[in-house]
């Protein structure tokens, strides 16, 4: 098995979490995650495996921090927080998208936990903030922005899943086939992730018509 090129590690005394979690989304882009252990993670850094637990409690602790480093990625301070609200949401779930599919190994383990890093609490302080702004409820607009934001994670969920070998899988029939159909069709004149960008707008143009008439889904 080769040894996939994680980034060179600090110094020993400056081992510290940001760079397991970076070095284990590494290793989980190049290998899978049903292949991830924390004893592979050591062999791979040339560390004591129990290094790791001195910064993590467990697995699912060091999957937490992963979840981190994708937000992390993701630059959420560049965002255009100046633009209307809906615009920037639509930027963010782009961005969202994006880097979870440059991972696709790890959008399960970004699908499957919350992320609670300071930086995704400030992040989601500011966004209710803003949808507040408009005249929202703070209420509705966490509403929105879970909606949102589960949306992309599960279309990126779904597309992941084709990257990472489902879609050799298909029994869509050839078009020479008597059980050849219009879903067949269909699906010859799209691609897997084609239908993102209509189900976001329609997602926002839904939630347009909130404000302080109607400040939110009930």
């Amino acid at each position: 098995m080769s040894t996939p090129a994680v980034p060179p590690p600090p110094t020993r005394p400056t081992l510290n979490r940001e760079y397991l979690a970076t070095a284990a989304l590494t290793l989980i882009d190049a290998e899978g995650l049903r292949k991830f252990s924390m004893r592979r993670l050591g062999a791979v850094l040339g560390v004591d495996p129990m290094a790791a637990y001195r910064h993590f409690a467990d697995q699912e602790a060091l999957f937490d921090g992963i979840a981190e480093v994708l937000v992390a990625e993701m630059d959420t301070d560049s965002l255009p927080w100046q633009a209307p609200w809906p615009e920037l949401a639509a930027q963010y779930c782009r961005r969202l998208r994006d880097v979870l599919l440059q991972h696709p190994n790890a959008v399960p383990v970004f699908a499957t936990r919350p992320v609670r890093s300071s930086a995704s609490i400030e992040m989601g302080v500011r966004a209710v903030a803003k949808l507040q702004n408009a005249g929202l409820t703070p209420a509705a607009a966490l509403q929105i922005l879970r909606c949102l934001r589960e949306f992309t994670i599960g279309h990126a969920l779904s597309v992941s899943i084709l990257q990472t070998g489902a879609q050799s899988r298909s029994r869509k029939p050839d078009k020479s086939s008597p059980l050849y159909n219009l879903l067949a069709q269909a699906a010859d004149e799209t691609t897997p992730d084609d239908h993102f960008e209509p189900g976001l707008q329609a997602l926002l143009r839904g939630f347009q018509q909130y404000g302080p008439q109607h400040p939110g889904p009930t």
